[in-house]
């Protein structure tokens, strides 16, 4: 699986340094189009929720107490969470869409 980071065009995201470290690290690079801000909406909206449900309720240690809650969170937004929307967790979804 590779490792993708999504940014916008912003100065910092389009220099040759930003470029050369995240290739350092194996990561490649996704940037939404030029003047369209929903490319990145889902993302975004992905991000609040983990914030607001969960980052900001805990006291978070180190990184890898970060990394736990963050990969417990993904699993319980894919697994258990139930959306309005949809009636159902999203693998339930997807698997239906499938």
């Amino acid at each position: 699986m590779e490792l993708q980071i999504r940014s916008n065009q912003g100065f910092q995201y389009t220099s040759q340094a930003y470029f050369n470290l995240i290739k350092e690290y194996g990561i490649t690079p996704s940037m939404s189009r030029r003047g369209n801000p929903y490319d990145n909406a889902m993302a975004e909206n992905f991000f609040a929720i983990l914030k607001t449900e969960y980052i900001y309720r805990q006291k978070i240690q180190n990184f890898e107490h970060a990394q736990t809650l963050i990969d417990d969170y993904i699993h319980y937004y894919n697994f258990e969470r139930f959306q309005m929307k949809y009636r159902r967790a999203p693998l339930e979804k997807r698997r239906q869409s499938a």
